[in-house]
């Protein structure tokens, strides 16, 4: 549900740092036909020129308008979505998400952003009003309004912003919270701020191949943009069924890290000021020390309601897999989804070998052994022996 556009089709920036073969069109192909994902959500599409875009492929007939809401393409539909970035004053800047339920209304939504924003053309960009009136128009408009990684020193709201989410939103028009890949549903749980709200598993995509690092098993009777927002809301048996996402020692923001010496604090105490290493104060503190700095818990709750937090280990983390396997495992096995969850052991070690089919199975059932990340380097994976 947090799918960046890198260009347009013609070219234009629209994700700086994103991909070029980032389009809407692109996204929509590769999850359905490669990655085997029935509803996603791309969060630029509140770029006039995606707009544009989205009209040509309805009018052509090669994507339609879903029921419900959303944009349909073969056996995926898309959710139309914007990442924004606020600041209110004295405070540092946080990212937060937007879904609106149609195209009609996201393009309304435009048109006002485009009064408060210097480039509405471009993917998360500043909006000048207070984080609660961007708020309450999304909401106002019929949109689901989620913080993005709420935890991770870059622009999440606890992470850089505030220990509690109520000094910048109206908790009450909040309809989910994405926990970033350095976080899990056992770590949110020392926070009481968080139990009243659906967690979402994201993978912040900036690459085709990125699709799909985590995300949601939702339980819905159709894929739209209406059903989407009973599940996040637990409504008429709808609801998460469960969260995929990145073992959190292989987010890029998990563990602290010292600007001076240059390492990972891999270290049992979680509250340190300066690194137990080298003394330095230049600690940039990581998402575990600092939701441990933040907690009001000494002891992680989890509501009943939650979903299982199943870890899961993107291909390309898997040592040794590269495209030419990766290829054949395809050809094999038509999706990335069924590579992950469904081939046997003999069958991914038939197609791939001994070796890749052992880490697949092992990333299953939650038994690789990981190397920390922070500081922006991701966590990766031991080698076996």
């Amino acid at each position: 549900m947090h799918i960046h556009i890198g260009r347009t089709e013609k070219g234009a920036p629209v994700k700086i740092t994103g991909s070029r073969d980032l389009t809407f069109y692109n996204i929509a192909k590769e999850a359905s036909e490669r990655k085997g994902i029935e509803l996603i959500g791309i969060i630029d599409c509140h770029s006039p020129a995606v707009q544009d875009e989205i009209e040509a492929y309805l009018e052509s007939g090669d994507m339609t308008l879903q029921q419900g809401g959303g944009i349909r393409y073969k056996n995926t539909t898309v959710i139309l979505g914007s990442e924004i970035e606020v600041k209110d004053p004295g405070c540092n800047e946080a990212h937060v998400l937007v879904y609106m339920p149609t195209l009609d209304a996201m393009k309304q939504f435009t048109s006002w952003m485009s009064r408060h924003m210097a480039n509405v053309g471009l993917s998360t960009q500043r909006i000048r009003v207070p984080a609660r009136v961007l708020q309450e128009e999304a909401v106002h408009r019929g949109g689901l309004f989620v913080p993005a990684h709420v935890f991770t020193p870059h622009k999440g709201i606890y992470g850089s912003v505030s220990e509690r989410m109520e000094a910048l939103l109206d908790l009450d028009g909040i309809a989910a919270v994405e926990l970033g890949l350095s976080a899990d549903t056992e770590m949110a749980g020392h926070i009481s701020e968080l139990d009243r709200y659906t967690f979402v598993t994201n993978s912040d995509a900036h690459s085709l191949a990125k699709i799909g690092r985590e995300y949601n098993e939702l339980q819905l009777a159709a894929p739209s943009f209406e059903e989407l927002a009973l599940a996040l809301a637990r409504q008429h048996g709808r609801r998460v069924a469960a969260n995929y996402g990145l073992n959190p020692r292989l987010g890029k923001y998990h563990r602290s890290y010292c600007a001076s010496c240059e390492e990972i604090v891999d270290e049992s105490g979680t509250a340190a000021e300066r690194c137990p290493y080298c003394g330095s104060l230049k600690l940039v503190r990581g998402v575990m020390d600092r939701i441990m700095h933040i907690a009001d818990r000494t002891e992680p709750l989890v509501p009943g309601y939650r979903p299982p937090y199943r870890y899961q280990v993107p291909l390309e983390f898997i040592p040794g897999l590269g495209n030419r396997t990766l290829e054949k495992l395809l050809s094999r096995f038509g999706t990335e989804m069924s590579i992950l969850h469904e081939a046997s052991y003999e069958e991914l070690a038939a197609a791939a070998g001994d070796k890749v089919a052992r880490y697949i199975v092992l990333a299953r059932e939650g038994q690789l052994e990981t190397d920390v990340g922070g500081g922006g380097r991701y966590g990766r994976v031991r080698q076996l022996s």
